[in-house]
């Protein structure tokens, strides 16, 4: 990739950050939603401490997690508002997330539920819990991986979460949108109707209703008259899919891993950045932007067609799922503002 190499020696596969890459995929991001008061990122894809300081200093005030750990980051940040975007049931998760409630008072920090049996397990928890904790209801528009469906059984969902005192609004990920601008726009505009429709039903009831909307692919192109908050995280970093299907937005590649060459062969190079170092959810083919075959993938190594590199060079790997490698990195090296180097704290694989 042509982009900055460390000058002193670094341990390798190492994860590598672009700040200003970061910055500016922050500022594209807000003007294409209308707003940066309007973004509330998703961490998981950095899940960088420093990266939630720059945000909160740069006007977001909303953040979305996968884990508890995350939350808990996100608050020791100084986070005011938090949402846990996972609708478990998990009594023990759920308890851990309350008493960060408790932890950070002058913070709202919302959970979610998609379904009775959830709010049973919710309601357990809530009995002594602040008022700062709330809850979400996750909606499906089709993905079919959670939430509930966009009918009348979610308006009896969000009245039973009103009656506890602790409804915030519905949240609607649709992460299996796909296709052209225009198709995708056809795409929200649809589900946002839906999701107007059972926001309508509850302000006739007195019912105050925020909506959250969209992801990566999407975001941008939610009615903002609708959305309070729209939730894109592959922003942060990028990837080696997104400045091609998602030109327009004009976010630039911030996260690579440098990994070494260790072994060359006629036509093949070893370097030392394996199944573990880069996007391990991604085909071995498709894990990282190669100009040739990513021949051959194990733990710590891969073999990739190259006639230009020897042992000992290093070189910069742009992943294909920059969220599923930032979580394989408890620290990760900076290219600063002034163009220096710092190692900077990630939050690894804690959940």
């Amino acid at each position: 990739m042509n982009q900055p190499l460390p000058n002193d020696p670094v341990a390798t596969p190492c994860f590598v950050i672009i700040e200003e890459n970061v910055r500016h995929n922050l500022t594209r991001t807000a003007q294409a939603c209308g707003g940066i008061e309007r973004l509330m990122p998703h961490v998981k894809t950095h899940r960088a401490p420093w990266i939630v300081e720059l945000l909160l200093s740069q006007g977001v005030t909303a953040f979305k997690c996968a884990t508890p750990a995350e939350v808990e980051m996100v608050l020791a940040a100084g986070a005011k508002q938090v949402t846990w975007a996972y609708p478990t049931v998990n009594s023990f998760n759920i308890h851990r997330f309350v008493d960060l409630g408790r932890q950070y008072p002058e913070a709202v920090v919302t959970g979610m539920v998609d379904s009775e049996r959830g709010l049973e397990v919710w309601r357990a928890e809530l009995k002594d819990a602040p008022d700062n904790v709330r809850l979400w209801v996750d909606l499906d528009p089709g993905l079919g991986r959670t939430g509930i469906a966009m009918d009348d059984s979610a308006l009896k969902l969000a009245r039973a979460v009103h009656k506890l005192g602790r409804f915030s609004g519905f949240h609607v990920y649709d992460g299996h949108v796909a296709g052209n601008r225009d198709e995708r726009r056809e795409t929200v505009l649809a589900t946002a109707d839906k999701a107007r429709a059972l926001k309508d039903h509850l302000a006739e009831e007195k019912i105050d209703c925020a909506v959250i909307g969209g992801g990566s692919y999407t975001f941008d192109l939610w009615p903002r008259d609708l959305t309070q908050f729209v939730s894109p995280g592959s922003w942060t970093y990028s990837s080696a899919q997104h400045d091609i299907e998602l030109a327009d937005l004009e976010w630039r590649p911030a996260a690579f891993v440098l990994a070494t060459v260790i072994s060359a062969h006629n036509g093949t190079v070893t370097l030392d950045a394996g199944s573990k170092a880069i996007s391990p959810d991604k085909p071995m083919a498709e894990r990282f932007r190669w100009d040739g075959r990513i021949i051959l993938m194990n733990e710590e190594h891969v073999i990739v067609e190259s006639t230009d590199l020897q042992a000992g060079d290093r070189v910069l790997l742009m992943p294909q799922h920059a969220c599923t490698t930032a979580y394989m990195y408890d620290t990760a090296l900076v290219k600063t503002l002034s163009s220096g180097w710092e190692q900077r704290p990630q939050l690894g694989s804690a959940r």
